[in-house]
């Protein structure tokens, strides 16, 4: 059986927790944290290139256009 509870802490308080861990924790907590960080910049990153007006053909298109190009420049 699980129990919900809600607590209201500063952040001071938790600070305060933080402190009291031990060095092993407190690097584990900062890897959490961080990787936490990087997940909602990279989901917001990628939030900004999504797009309507880029379909897989398009993309294939242009995929084979640039391929192209490549091979006649080692061709020469």
């Amino acid at each position: 059986m699980k129990t919900l509870l809600h607590v209201d802490l500063t952040f001071d308080q938790v600070l305060d927790i933080v402190k009291q861990l031990p060095p092993q924790q407190k690097l584990l907590l900062t890897e959490a944290l961080e990787k936490e960080a990087v997940d909602n910049r990279l989901s917001r990153l990628l939030q900004s290139f999504r797009t309507d007006e880029l379909d897989w053909d398009t993309l294939t298109q242009e995929v084979e256009s640039v391929r192209q190009e490549l091979y006649e420049k080692q061709s020469c």
